[in-house]
C-alpha cells in the first residue's frame, strides 16, 4: 500500500478554501499512484477554531463539506480530522475519518485533550470512548489524533494521562500509527517530535506516520516536518518546515527507492527555524486577515530591522512601508541607517519628523511639561506621536501595523501602551533580544542586508539625550537568562538566586514581568515561538499580589 502524506495549510472557517485544498492534494496523491492519503487534524475546520466550535452553522458546515469531500473524491483513500456531534446533545468530538469511493468506512474520536498552554480542548470537545484499529488493505491502522501519541512510557518523558492510546491500539492488533496533528511549533519542538515519535516506533516495532499541520493561525505556529519512521525509529521520510508538501510511504518498500525523494530539506539550526516561523507566522496572519500591505516604523534599531526584514520576506517587499519618524534626540546615523536598511530589502522608505507636534503637544498640555530633560512623560508622548502618524497611515492606506517590540522589553513593560505597542500583529514579541542578534547575524551570512551598524550600536529608545536601554535595564544577556527561568521554565525567585543570579536583580525583573501584566494585556497578538510565550498560552491575572509576598 502506497500512501501519501499530505502536509498542507487550512484557514480556519473558510471550507470552500480548505475543500479545494484537500481535494488538489488527494489529486496529486492519485497522481502518484497512492492507494491512501493522509491529512492533518480538524483539516475541514482548520486548527484551532476556538469558540466557533460553539456555532451551531459552523459545525454544520463542517459535516457538509465533509461529506462533499467523500462523494466527491473518488480512486483513493481518505483519513482527515473534523469536528462530529456526539450521539446526543450538544456535545463534540475531535474526530478522525476514513473513506473510500463514497463510503465512510471508519471513524475515531480524540482520547486525550489538551488544557495547557495554548490548548483548551476540553472547554470544546468530548473525549472518545474507544480505540478500534480498522483493516484497511494490507494493514491494520491505528489512527491516534495528535496528543493521544503523547503519552506514551518512555517516549515523551512524562505522562499527563492515565491512558495510553497507542499502547491499547497496538494490543488490539495494529501494526501501523497514523497520527493526524496540528502541533505547533516552538524552539526545539522538532527534534522533541522526532525522539518522542522514533521512541514509539522502535517500543512497538510497527512503523509510525506523523501527519502535521501547517502554518500560521493568530499565534499559533504550525511548522509541518511531517515524518515516517520506520520500525527501528529512523525516519524514511520528512516533509519541509514551514511550507505545505507531500510525502510518501510504500508499506511493501519501505526502505527502498522512495528513501531519497522523501527527505525533504528542513531547517539546520533554531535560529534558521525560528526565522522561517516568523515568515511564516507573518504572511499568513496578513493575508488571512485580509491584508496585501503592511506599515513599520523604523527607529535605526536592531528590532525594527528585523521585523522589516521579515516584513519583505513575508509578503514581498513592494507592500512595506517603513517610516522613520525622528526627533531631536534622533542620533544623525539613524538617518543613513534606516535609508541604508530599506534600499537593502527593497521597502519604500518615507520620512516624517516629530519634533513639532511634539512641541506642539507640550505646549497644549502644560507649561510645567517644559523641561531641559524630558521626564517617562514625555519620553511617552513622543512614543505615542509616533504610533498615531502610524495608526493613521494603516488607516489611509489600508495596510495592517505591525509593532517591534521584543519579548525581553515586553516582559518587563520596557514598552509604551498607545504607542510603540500600537498594531495588529506583533512579529517578534516572542523573541528574547539575545536571539534578535543571533536571527540579525543569521540573514547577514551571506551579505549585509542589515547595516552593520544597526547591529553593533547600543539599544537606545532615542526618548531623552544619550539615552540607552541599559540604562534602566540589566544586560540583556543576564536579562533574557531570568526571563527564561522566570516565564519559561517556571522558577521563583528563590530558585533564581540559588542558580548563581544577584538577588537584587532578580527580585526587580520579576517585579517588573508581573506589574507589567495589564500592558501585555492590551498588546497586539504575537508569533509564538518560546515554550511559553505571553498571550492565551499564558493567564495570569491582572490584579494580583501574590510576586509581592513571595519575594
Amino acid at each position: 500500500m502506497k500512501i501519501a502524506i499530505a502536509q498542507i495549510n487550512p484557514v480556519i472557517g473558510d471550507f470552500e478554501y480548505n475543500f479545494n485544498l484537500i481535494k488538489s492534494f488527494a489529486g496529486k496523491a492519485i497522481k502518484q499512484n497512492c492507494d491512501l492519503v493522509v491529512f492533518p487534524e480538524l483539516s475541514v475546520t482548520g486548527y484551532p477554531p476556538r469558540d466557533l466550535l460553539e456555532k451551531k452553522d459552523f459545525i454544520e458546515a463542517n459535516l457538509s463539506y465533509l461529506s462533499r469531500l467523500v462523494d466527491e473524491i473518488r480512486g483513493i483513500g481518505v483519513i482527515c480530522g473534523f469536528a462530529d456531534k456526539a450521539d446526543e446533545g450538544n456535545l463534540l468530538y475531535n474526530s478522525a475519518v476514513l473513506f473510500e469511493n463514497g463510503k465512510i468506512l471508519h471513524k475515531t474520536n480524540k482520547r486525550l485533550l489538551p488544557t495547557y498552554d495554548v490548548f483548551d480542548e476540553s472547554r470544546y470537545f468530548e473525549a472518545g470512548a474507544e480505540f478500534a484499529p480498522y483493516s484497511y488493505k494490507d494493514k491494520i491502522i491505528g489512527i491516534a489524533i495528535c496528543e493521544d501519541a503523547w503519552n506514551d512510557d518512555n517516549s515523551s518523558g512524562e505522562k499527563k494521562y492515565h491512558l495510553n492510546p497507542v499502547s491499547l491500539m497496538i494490543k488490539n492488533g495494529a501494526n501501523l500509527i497514523i497520527n493526524i496533528s496540528a502541533s505547533p511549533f516552538h524552539m526545539g519542538k522538532q527534534q522533541f517530535r522526532q525522539n518522542m515519535f522514533g521512541a514509539i516506533a522502535r517500543k512497538y516495532k510497527v512503523p509510525f506516520i506523523f501527519a502535521n499541520q501547517v502554518g500560521g493561525n493568530d499565534s499559533v505556529l504550525f511548522d509541518g516536518t511531517s515524518a515516517v519512521f520506520d520500525t527501528n525509529g529512523r525516519i524514511i521520510a520528512l516533509a519541509r518546515d514551514f511550507d505545505q508538501d507531500l510525502i510518501f510511504y510504500d508499506t511493501d518498500n519501505p526502505s527502498g527507492n522512495l528513501l531519497q525523494e522523501n527527505m525533504h530539506p528542513v531547517s539546520a539550526s533554531n535560529t534558521e527555524a525560528v526565522l522561517k516561523a516568523l515568515v511564516m507566522g507573518t504572511r499568513d496572519y496578513v493575508t488571512k486577515c485580509g491584508f496585501s500591505k503592511v506599515v513599520l516604523g523604523l527607529s535605526g534599531g536592531i528590532d525594527s530591522a528585523i521585523t522589516a526584514f521579515i516584513a519583505a520576506q513575508a509578503i514581498g517587499p513592494e507592500n512595506v512601508l517603513t517610516v522613520f519618524m525622528p526627533s531631536s534626540y534622533t542620533s544623525k546615523e539613524n538617518y543613513g541607517d534606516t535609508q541604508k536598511l530599506a534600499q537593502n530589502i527593497g521597502t519604500k522608505y518615507e520620512i516624517i519628523p516629530i519634533d513639532s507636534v511634539f512641541e506642539g503637544f507640550l505646549k497644549l498640555v502644560s507649561p510645567s511639561f517644559k523641561q531641559n530633560e524630558p521626564e517617562v512623560t514625555e519620553q511617552n508622548i513622543q512614543a505615542r506621536i509616533r504610533g498615531t502618524i502610524l495608526m493613521a497611515l494603516s488607516n489611509r492606506e489600508n495596510r495592517i501595523l505591525l509593532s517591534t517590540g521584543n519579548k525581553s522589553e515586553l516582559a518587563v513593560g520596557y514598552c509604551t501602551l498607545y504607542g510603540d505597542m500600537n498594531g495588529g500583529l506583533a512579529v517578534i514579541s516572542d523573541i528574547p533580544k539575545t536571539i534578535v542578534y543571533e536571527i540579525s547575524h543569521f540573514i547577514n551570512r551571506s551579505k549585509e542586508t542589515i547595516p552593520a551598524n544597526i547591529i553593533k550600536k547600543a539599544p537606545s529608545a532615542e526618548l531623552k539625550p544619550d539615552q540607552t536601554d541599559q540604562d534602566d535595564l540589566p544586560p540583556y544577556d543576564l536579562l533574557d537568562a531570568i526571563l527564561k527561568g522566570y516565564i519559561e521554565d517556571l522558577k521563583g525567585a528563590k530558585e533564581l538566586i540559588a542558580q548563581g543570579f544577584d538577588a537584587k536583580t532578580v527580585k526587580d525583573v520579576i517585579l517588573r514581568v508581573d506589574r507589567n501584566e495589564y500592558k501585555r494585556h492590551q498588546a497586539a497578538p504575537g508569533l509564538k515561538v518560546t515554550s511559553k510565550a505571553f498571550g492565551y498560552g499564558r493567564r495570569y491575572p491582572l490584579a494580583q499580589r501574590y510576586t509581592q509576598r513571595d519575594i
